[in-house]
């Protein structure tokens, strides 16, 4: 289990996000621009096999049903050669069944975005905010709500009150907290500067 250190963050609030090109489960090609047209993305870096990452699947699929005018979007960094659960097409399965019903859920093969962002763990939020012409900006990095094992019960959905607080136009003050979960699992060289810092 790794709880991330904001102070280890590549990212941090008001950052850029970095652009990506990423192949979905539908077999579409998207970036961010694709989420142009959205207030909001919550980028989220996950897996198919992590508990804490399936403990969090309900409340990103209410997220994403919840607000139009917010895109979900996971992302899954994991090497799936070392664990094969994590696989593009095991991703394809568990959309199809609809364990996962984001607005996309993309394979982030080379691992670059998931180091791009700074991913430590799955689940690993990313709340982004569009300012108005397509560019979006870090708006807040943390946790999806305060149950931090898998098995506990959320007694706050802290992600949604960031997402509201995003969508009305406003900037979030709220401290982050870390998200908690599995580590990203690299390829053997593949981990990035800040992972050993």
């Amino acid at each position: 289990m790794v709880e991330l250190e904001s102070e280890a963050d590549v990212l941090h609030r008001g950052d850029e996000a970095p652009e990506f090109e990423l192949r979905g489960t539908d077999g579409e090609t998207y970036s961010l621009a694709d989420f142009a047209d959205r207030s909001a993305v919550l980028l989220v870096f996950t897996c198919n096999h992590c508990p804490y990452a399936q403990a969090k699947f309900d409340e990103l699929n209410a997220l994403a049903d919840e607000y139009d005018d917010l895109a979900v979007v996971g992302v899954n960094a994991n090497d799936p050669d070392e664990y094969p659960d994590d696989s593009f097409e095991r991703m394809q399965d568990i959309v199809e069944d609809g364990t996962v019903d984001y607005d996309a859920y993309l394979f982030d093969e080379t691992q670059a975005v998931a180091a791009g962002y700074g991913a430590r763990c799955t689940p690993d939020p990313f709340l982004l905010a569009n300012d108005g012409s397509g560019t979006f900006t870090v708006a807040y990095h943390g946790r999806l709500d305060d149950a931090t094992n898998p098995d506990d019960e959320p007694t706050e959905r802290e992600m949604k009150a960031h997402v509201e607080t995003v969508l009305a136009g406003e900037e979030v003050t709220a401290e982050q907290r870390p998200s908690r979960g599995c580590s990203i699992k690299w390829r053997d060289g593949n981990e990035p500067d800040y992972w050993n810092a």
